[in-house]
């Protein structure tokens, strides 16, 4: 099932988009995997950066400022947070945690902004 924080993302006022608008989905392992590894005050930071093999790339990071830019979102007691710049490009996305073999990871799946990723799950290019 869907866990997803909504409310807190959006800007104020009424939006003409679509229902995902403003809004990141968080799954339960996700949110199970934050509150195991989350001290104190922090939360997650989920941001957008240029650069990887498709021309952006998500860094996830732990944190515990919050910036006038940011817009953040809370489920379970697990925090993620992201900027305003960076919410542009994740909109609509579900933030999950994968754990394999040879790595486990925050991941950004579903992501409607994307046009194509690469095998590394890290970047992606944006549709235009």
């Amino acid at each position: 099932s869907l866990l997803r924080w909504a409310s807190s993302l959006s800007e104020p006022g009424p939006t003409e988009s679509g229902p995902s608008e403003g809004q990141i989905f968080l799954s339960e392992s996700c949110v199970k995997r934050l509150l195991e590894i989350a001290e104190g005050s922090e939360f997650l930071r989920l941001q957008v950066e240029g650069g990887g093999c498709s021309g952006f790339q998500y860094k996830f990071s732990l944190d515990t400022v919050i910036n006038p830019d940011d817009r953040q979102g809370q489920r379970g007691g697990a925090r993620v947070v992201v900027d305003v710049d960076s919410l542009a490009f994740v909109k609509g996305s579900m933030v999950d945690f994968s754990q394999e073999l040879i790595r486990s990871s925050f991941q950004v799946v579903s992501n409607p902004q994307a046009e194509k990723g690469c095998s590394c799950g890290t970047s992606f290019s944006v549709k235009f």
